[in-house]
């Protein structure tokens, strides 16, 4: 059987960014042990790129691409930097300042449900600005690895698919529409 829309996979791979000078640096594995899984063109947030790269492969098939930031973490955002109040940062009614030293990564969750990460920017003494670029946005990236499996997928992860991400679960799902009157995110329950 073959990968094509609508296929449930799995695939181990090693990902490289692609730096300036044409050198690369690892930045993320998954092994056979503990592969991404998917579905065809239906998983949400899936990068583009890796599912068009997939189709017509068979488990066992290795693949071995470059991608381009646009089919890939997409470019470089200034509308994903968002100032959230930090009451709307708390847990159980507190706000843990230690949680949000620049550079830190905040998991938040977007109103479709998938997990993304927010880094620290700046804490200021009413906010913490977050930017939800994802890490390797505007950078070309390098994928090497194998096809594991490939079957039909059942009811329940066609329907996980189609809600809590899915692969890498990168992509570009980290966009809030919800704005509030200062322009920050208007997110409710700690999503962005």
């Amino acid at each position: 059987m073959t990968i094509e829309p609508g296929k449930y996979f799995e695939i181990a791979y090693q990902l490289f960014r692609v730096n300036p000078d044409g050198t690369e640096t690892l930045v993320h594995e998954v092994t056979a042990d503990d592969p991404d899984r998917a579905i065809c063109g239906v998983t949400l947030g899936f990068v583009e790129a890796l599912d068009e790269a997939l189709v017509g492969k068979k488990a066992g098939d290795k693949f071995d691409f470059v991608a381009e930031p646009d089919k890939a973490f997409g470019p470089y955002s200034e509308e994903e930097i968002y100032t959230i109040p930090r009451e709307r940062m708390t847990v159980d009614g507190k706000f843990d300042e230690s949680m949000f030293t620049p550079g830190a990564l905040i998991p938040l969750m977007t109103p479709d449900g998938y997990r993304i990460d927010g880094s620290v920017v700046e804490l200021t003494p009413e906010a913490v600005v977050l930017d939800l670029n994802h890490p390797l946005a505007k950078d070309k990236v390098h994928y090497v690895g194998e096809v594991t499996a490939v079957r039909e997928p059942s009811a329940e992860e066609l329907e996980a698919s189609q809600g809590c991400g899915g692969g890498c679960g990168c992509g570009s799902c980290g966009s809030c529409d919800d704005k509030d009157e200062d322009g920050g995110c208007g997110c409710k329950g700690g999503c962005c």
